[in-house]
């Protein structure tokens, strides 16, 4: 005789349509929710079986009890009887089986174990002739994932079944903080939907939600349907309503429609289509507001985000962001990034990579977002960009050899452009040892233009080109020591580095500026061959950097207790190339780049960089952090940032855990220099094994004329079911460095921002 293997799915189908229907991009923490044995293991489900062996239908069962009454046609089994097929199986007190009929009944502390569940029912009975089968009184326990729960009957007929007074929660019996239950469910495995009569939802003791009717899947395919529903209320927005609906177009495609109605702005309409093939994937978002009251506009948004591969070398990669308007972003955006972002960048291009070589053909473009600005700000478009970079060791040889060339179009809106083409080749001889280091290289770099007719006529020349010579000198050693610090043993290195730098002076004052801005001084600019990023502009220089490093490394387990870095460069001569309007470097001193982090334990994190100018005695930039990481989870971050005449901020930010339940999130993010709050928020959180329920105040600048906006957040967490209200999580995870401990390192990624990368 055999169980049959459809019994399992029962007890599961509301667990399991559950699963599926809460997606959540969150891991959700189970922490306060130790693994509990709500159906304890059955002790003889391990035991290798040794009784009656059936084959039914080319499915083999063992059957073995204490006693074995009846008749070879009507076998009657008694006392820890135990039935096994494959993965499965069951036990009972008494197995009655009817090789005729095809019918079994199983009586008195039925047991029953597969992969992934464990189940008790009071009775048991079915036909293997007609695949029909029954339950009664169950109570089971997922096991690969959590959740249990009780039915009152369950019966099955080949591929459609029901389930009679079904309940499921991921919490313990004892401690139901949220329980979902259904007066009957049926199901279909073929199409994997079932459909539920009159489901609740309990919260303690309180019903919130009733269904008369509800379709569901009970597996992981996808499927068109609903998803949950957002709800929020801000002061800008109103009262928001937004109602995914997703539609599983086909196996390698789908489509999200997701139409939102905002009490004070209106109704729109954002769509997410993804497609997936063989050699690539892609993602086009869009969003579509007829006529947003705030502006008394139509607004839009179309995003697409692609890679696709064409070869073992080469590589299709889009990513494209067209907005409707210059204030897109401040309004669609409830963070800082959106106020602080001023254009939006587009590029496509064909990229391909080999072992010694790189190559690119792009075009990207420029779109304004930020409405207190003209299009005079907006960099040229480069429509389009071919560049090419190769390098190799000679044979037979210590040196290296390579080029980086670059052939541009740009075009703009407002002004006269051109083409530029830059080539710039190289030689190289790396030496190296054990603790040092020697490179000299000697490069060539040429530019040359060809200039639309205006612009030829304002720089006197169509065709202006630029040649210099560039020789560098990058030398270093490295010297360690073992040592031991409070019982544990440390390997400390200094590491000075020298690094000259000659390029003879070219007037450059005939060359246009079409992509080209000085690069912000910090400790790699120290070591670069030109303080400007582009082609247009090649500073002269003949200037030595002088440089130091120090590191503490805990042998142990390899982490750096203790850094420092300090470099400053000094000029030999005038550095007379320069931008317009900015001041030529002379023969002195850079500003001192320094840099200092220590971490006195695991817990504590100290970090501080400073740049300080001695010619005018001024501080240029200075930044202090500090962070703390509580046992389990919380953390405190504290920074304080300063550049000249930019900024001057403080910024706050904790999470404290008040108890293994309770928990409080803020952070004060405050702009010195304006006298204004950034973002400032507080919130409390509560979780338990089941349930979390986070509540956030915050208080955010939404306008760039600096006017604040309130917004009260609440968020319900049933887990391993879903959450209502906003999403806070995203909220914090961006304004508390640490609120997931795995972000504590984490970059803001290039998609976060829009915008392109910064030039080496």
């Amino acid at each position: 005789m055999r169980p049959s293997p459809r019994l399992l799915v029962l007890p599961l189908l509301i667990a399991s349509s559950l699963q599926a229907r809460a997606g959540n991009d969150h891991p959700q923490n189970w922490g306060l929710c130790p693994i509990k044995e709500v159906i304890p293991a059955f002790a003889d489900a391990a035991r290798a079986p040794e009784g009656l062996d059936i084959d039914r239908k080319g499915q083999a069962t063992d059957i073995e009890g204490d006693q074995l009454a009846g008749t070879d046609v009507n076998p009657i089994f008694r006392g820890n009887v135990t039935m096994r097929n494959g993965a499965q199986f069951m036990g009972a007190d008494e197995i009655t089986y009817d090789q005729d009929k095809g019918t079994y009944t199983a009586a008195g502390n039925i047991r029953y174990q597969a992969p992934g569940m464990r189940l008790r029912a009071d009775h048991a009975e079915g036909n293997q002739n007609t695949d029909s089968h029954t339950l009664e009184d169950i109570r089971y326990q997922l096991l690969s994932r959590r959740g249990n729960g009780t039915a009152k009957s369950a019966t099955m007929t080949g591929e459609d079944g029901s389930l009679y007074g079904a309940t499921y929660s991921t919490c313990a019996p004892e401690a139901r903080h949220w329980e979902l239950s259904a007066r009957r469910i049926d199901i279909n495995q073929t199409t994997g939907m079932a459909v539920a009569h009159g489901a609740s939802l309990k919260i303690g003791h309180i019903p919130v939600l009733y269904l008369p009717w509800l379709m569901f899947p009970t597996d992981e395919r996808r499927r068109s349907g609903l998803l949950y529903p957002a709800i929020s209320n801000s002061g800008r927005n109103g009262f928001t309503w937004e109602q995914p609906i997703y539609l599983n177009l086909a196996p390698n495609y789908d489509l999200t429609l997701s139409p939102r109605y905002m009490s004070r702005r209106g109704s729109s309409l954002e769509t997410e289509f993804r497609y997936l093939n063989e050699h690539g994937q892609g993602t086009l978002d869009a969003l579509w507001m007829p006529h947003d009251e705030l502006r008394d506009r139509n607004r839009w948004q179309l995003a697409y985000d692609a890679r696709q591969d064409f070869s073992e070398h080469w590589q299709l990669r889009a990513d494209v962001h067209w907005i409707s308007d210059p204030r897109y972003f401040e309004d669609f955006t409830n963070s800082i990034e959106g106020l602080s972002q001023t254009t939006s960048y587009s590029v496509i291009g064909l990229y391909g990579r080999g072992r010694h070589w790189s190559a690119s053909i792009s075009a990207d473009h420029w779109q304004l977002a930020d409405y207190t600005l003209g299009e005079g700000i907006l960099p040229y478009d480069r429509m389009p960009r071919l560049a090419l970079r190769w390098e190799r060791p000679l044979s037979g040889g210590p040196f290296e050899v390579g080029f980086e060339t670059e052939l541009v179009r740009f075009q703009h809106t407002l002004y006269p452009a051109g083409t530029r083409f830059d080539i710039k080749p190289w030689i190289s001889l790396p030496l190296e040892g054990n603790a040092w280091f020697l490179r000299p290289s000697l490069a060539f770099r040429q530019t040359s233009y060809s200039l639309d007719h205006a612009l030829a006529q304002l720089l006197g020349s169509a065709s202006p080109s630029r040649g210099q010579s560039i020789f560098s000198l990058d030398a270093g050693l490295f010297f360690d020591r073992q040592m031991q610090l409070k019982g544990k043993s440390y390997l400390q290195t200094i590491e000075p580095r020298l690094y000259y730098l000659n390029v003879p002076y070219a007037d450059q004052d005939d060359l246009p500026v079409f992509d080209t801005q000085p690069m912000t001084f910090s400790w790699p600019q120290l070591f670069r061959d030109n303080r400007y990023s582009g082609g247009d502009r090649q500073a002269d220089a003949n200037q030595l950097t002088l440089a130091i490093s120090t590191r503490m490394i805990r042998e142990s387990d390899g982490r750096e207790r203790f850094s420092a870095s300090l470099g400053q460069i000094r000029y030999f001569r005038d550095s007379r190339v320069h931008l317009p309007g900015e001041p030529i470097i002379v023969q002195d001193r850079s500003a001192w780049v320094a840099d200092v982090n220590y971490a006195p334990t695991d817990r504590w994190t100290f970090g501080a960089s400073y740049q300080r100018d001695p010619k005018f005695q001024r501080t240029d930039l200075a930044s202090v952090r500090a962070r703390y990481l509580f046992p389990g989870d919380g953390v405190i971050n504290l920074n304080y940032r300063y550049r000249r005449d930019l900024l001057k901020q403080v910024d706050f930010s904790f999470l404290y855990p008040i108890n293994p339940t309770w928990s409080m999130v803020g952070r004060h993010y405050y702009s010195l220099r304006d006298h204004k709050t950034l973002e400032s928020l507080f919130g409390v959180q509560w979780d338990s094994c089941c349930v979390a329920v986070r509540l956030v105040g915050r208080r955010y600048m939404r306008n760039r004329d600096g006017r604040l906006d309130n917004t009260l957040m609440l968020e319900i967490e049933l887990k391993g079911l879903g959450s209502a209200g906003q999403d806070t999580r995203n909220t914090l995870r961006r304004a508390i460095l640490g609120y997931n401990r795995d972000d504590l390192y984490l970059v803001p990624p290039q998609a976060a921002t829009n915008q392109p990368p910064m030039p080496d």
